[in-house]
């Protein structure tokens, strides 16, 4: 079968996968492919290296599967730049591996949602390579933003903007006959041309795309860069420079326009067409929460990442704050609170945890390691104890600390390549994860991995950690198995704060109550009932608990 023929219809979902609303307090497991599991022995994950661990997943507890871009790409941007969004890239596989894969999931009980980048392109994409074929005033042209430069003889970019991996987010096309020429727009890396979505071909396409993966069976689309798709009638100079300090906390003319909601509200009229409750989640960085939460009113998206909650330090304050500020934006909406620790754009969780707060979200610092893998797993689980759908990144679950000292010959980030832009650090993030504790890579595959991994990474392994005692993937395991059983945990959109020392979070739902000490003394709190599950052994005597520095516990008044 070619890539672009049709594939059988999936199979029903079983029984249990049937429950209402099952994303509003989900846990979606992020696969990065290339960093998985690799079936081939090529030094690349695969589609066919996750479909052999999706039993691993089923038996961690989580909901659905959302697998980072696997489309046909040059993999200038690690597959964000698209080349075709109906074919599979060959080093992951192909479109029969994308269906034996979704289908083994569906038999599983998990659910399978799909990247999908509708900002930009590959500049490899057929559209695009036309439209530098075919020179000024091609149609092709105007699916993307291609602009005369300024100067006397357009030398200068067409504005100020500037892209997120650093310098002009415009590059200067040489036209067919050789002479320098027009500018594209790339907010990222030049090799990823921003579609104009003011082109009503944009629009067809897309829609037509969602149609081709929905029919493949896929549960639901997390859309990259879902900000940043509509930008502001003329391309307005923004009138400030090193503006990446400004991401986040204003509204930009090319993230976050009123325009983009629009989009949405036709893409969800699509989805509600399938059955099997199918979701779009969004990838939306945005000043504000209550701007968040404009992407999930009913008619358009079901879930937005929540990354004021993932950039906060671990302290009780400000995690007090963020989490009230999202409930009470989320309420209105009608939506769930979404709640994420890592990604494979930021340092993992645990390697941030272990170093002072204020040093953002990409650092190369490896920190307190025993101080920051205390906190990573306490912080998994206060966050695995508030209401909505929770996010777990491949590895988490391990307690895997990002690898911050890979030498600059092997780093691979684009970011890095790109001297103003960001830090280039995602490469840490990213190395793949070690499933035995010896191998050339960790039982990642036969054939060694795309990046290196460090001496001792089997000791952090799932063979290592499986039946251990006090392992952090038996914490997880653990952890997702009491969040499914208990009936006051998943779904809500409150919680009931209970009076708590300085420093210490403390809040009831229902019969279940969650202690998180995010100091570094131990603290003495009221004994809430019976321990469900402690990141750290804690000291009970009479009516009296006593919980370990930046430790976590879970309780239960029956």
């Amino acid at each position: 079968m070619s890539q672009q023929q049709s594939v059988i219809a999936p199979a029903p979902y079983p029984a249990e996968a049937k429950r209402t609303d099952w994303w509003r307090d989900a846990v979606i497991y992020q696969v990065y492919p290339r960093s998985f599991a690799d079936s081939n022995g090529d030094g690349m994950g695969d589609l066919e290296g996750v479909r052999s661990r999706l039993p691993y997943l089923r038996d961690l507890g989580v909901d659905a599967v959302w697998l980072s871009p696997f489309y046909a790409s040059p993999q200038a941007d690690a597959g964000y730049d698209v080349a075709d969004y109906r074919a599979v890239d060959p080093m992951f596989g192909n479109l029969l591996d994308a269906d034996a894969l979704i289908r083994d999931a569906r038999e599983l009980g998990l659910r399978i949602i799909v990247d999908l980048v509708p900002n930009h392109s590959s500049d490899q994409h057929e559209w695009f390579k036309r439209a530098l074929r075919e020179g000024p005033g091609s149609s092709l042209r105007d699916r993307y933003h291609f602009r005369p430069g300024k100067g006397a003889s357009g030398e200068l970019p067409p504005n100020d903007w500037e892209s997120i991996f650093g310098g002009p987010a415009w590059t200067r096309v040489t036209e067919p006959d050789g002479t320098p020429g027009e500018w594209y727009l790339h907010l990222f890396a030049p090799e990823q041309p921003d579609f104009n979505w003011d082109h009503p071909a944009v629009g067809d396409e897309f829609r037509s795309i969602l149609r081709f993966w929905l029919d493949m069976g896929v549960d639901g689309f997390r859309i990259d860069v879902a900000h940043g798709l509509v930008k502001a009638a003329g391309l307005p100079d923004l009138g400030a420079h090193d503006q990446l300090k400004l991401l986040g906390n204003d509204v930009m003319p090319f993230f976050d326009q009123d325009g983009v909601h629009e989009i949405y509200r036709q893409w969800r009229l699509i989805l509600d067409e399938y059955s099997g409750e199918r979701i779009f989640v969004a990838e939306a960085w945005t000043p504000t929460v209550e701007r968040t939460a404009n992407y999930v009113r009913p008619d358009e998206l079901h879930q937005a990442f929540n990354f004021q909650y993932l950039s906060t330090a671990w302290d009780a304050a400000e995690l007090r704050e963020v989490i009230d500020r999202t409930l009470e934006a989320m309420r209105p909406v009608g939506a769930p609170s979404t709640w994420v620790l890592s990604n494979h754009d930021v340092t993992r969780h645990a390697t941030r945890f272990a170093n002072p707060p204020g040093l953002g979200t990409q650092i190369r610092l490896a920190g307190d390691r025993e101080l920051g893998l205390r906190r990573a797993r306490a912080a998994s689980l206060l966050m695995l104890a508030l209401p909505g759908s929770a996010y777990v990144y491949q590895g988490e679950e391990l307690g895997l600390p990002d690898v911050v000292d890979l030498p600059d010959e092997v780093r691979q980030d684009p970011a890095y390549f790109r001297g103003a832009g960001q830090d280039g650090f995602r490469d840490g993030c990213r190395v793949p994860i070690p499933w035995t504790r010896e191998g050339s890579s960790y039982g990642f595959g036969s054939g060694g991995s795309w990046l290196p991994q460090p001496a001792g990474w089997g000791d952090l392994s799932v063979e290592a950690q499986t039946g251990t005692p006090g392992s952090t993937l038996e914490l997880y395991r653990a952890a997702l198995a009491t969040r499914g059983a208990h009936p006051d945990l998943g779904a809500g959109d409150s919680v009931e704060w209970l009076r708590a020392p300085e420093g210490v979070l403390a809040f009831r739902r229902g019969e279940f109550v969650c202690v998180a000490n995010t100091t570094g003394e131990s603290v003495t709190t009221p004994t809430y009932g019976r321990v469900l599950l402690t990141s750290d052994e804690v000291t009970k005597a009479d009516d009296e608990t006593k919980i370990p520095p930046d430790t976590t516990t879970w309780f239960t008044t029956t």
